[in-house]
């Protein structure tokens, strides 16, 4: 039994206008408190995020992993601090509570250090240590078509660093700005931040840096 199916039995009410691509409407304060108690848990790549035009609130485009089920994008707009917009960049993965009836009305948070897999963008840049990476291939994953955000792809990279004995291997999946499509050409050279050797989940792309050696 999935979490889905486990958790058929309800479904968080209120106002919906999502559509065709176009942004699911903000949730109700109730809907949002339900949600972050009985929704299903996940994770949320930030692919692009924008202030709504003319109303507080940010749109965010994400996509969405459920242990046990196929990812996902969806947009949606929601309203959170200064304080959390700042761990909610572009690239940044971050918690979601999801409706189990409705894969599409969810809420983000940003965890707590300790349950969080992922650093922030920015403060692996701002605080990493510094590797150069290889690309061993780049795979468009999503690009918002109304040419707003960035194309986001899936990078294979190989990373050397001078105070690691070996290269290693992550995969991220990141936008990457339009300036820098031509620097993710198969055996490019990329210039990127990183806490740990890991997967991925501690790397960041410097894209300025990357350009500026470019």
């Amino acid at each position: 039994m999935t979490a889905w199916s486990a958790n058929s039995g309800w479904r968080v009410r209120g106002r919906r206008t999502g559509a065709f691509g176009l942004p699911v409407g903000p949730l109700p304060e109730a809907a949002r408190t339900e949600l972050r108690h009985r929704g299903v848990r996940g994770t949320a790549t930030v692919l692009g995020v924008r202030p709504r035009r003319g109303e507080p609130g940010h749109v965010f485009w994400v996509r969405v992993a459920i242990e046990g089920e196929q990812s996902y994008e969806v947009r949606i707009r929601q309203w959170v601090s200064d304080t959390d917009l700042h761990w909610m960049s572009p690239g940044d993965v971050v918690g979601c509570r999801v409706d189990p009836g409705d894969r599409e009305r969810l809420v983000l948070f940003v965890p707590d250090p300790a349950e969080s897999g992922r650093v922030g963008q920015a403060r692996i840049l701002s605080d990493g240590r510094r590797a150069e990476a290889t690309v061993l291939s780049a795979t468009p994953v999503a690009a918002d078509y109304a040419g707003r955000d960035d194309p986001v792809l899936r990078l294979d990279l190989e990373l050397i660093a001078w105070d690691e004995p070996k290269p290693w291997c992550v995969r991220l999946v990141t936008p990457v700005p339009l300036a820098a499509i031509g620097a993710v050409d198969l055996g490019a050279r990329l210039q990127v931040g990183f806490f740990e050797v890991d997967r991925g989940a501690s790397v960041a792309v410097d894209w300025a840096a990357s350009l500026d050696e470019g």
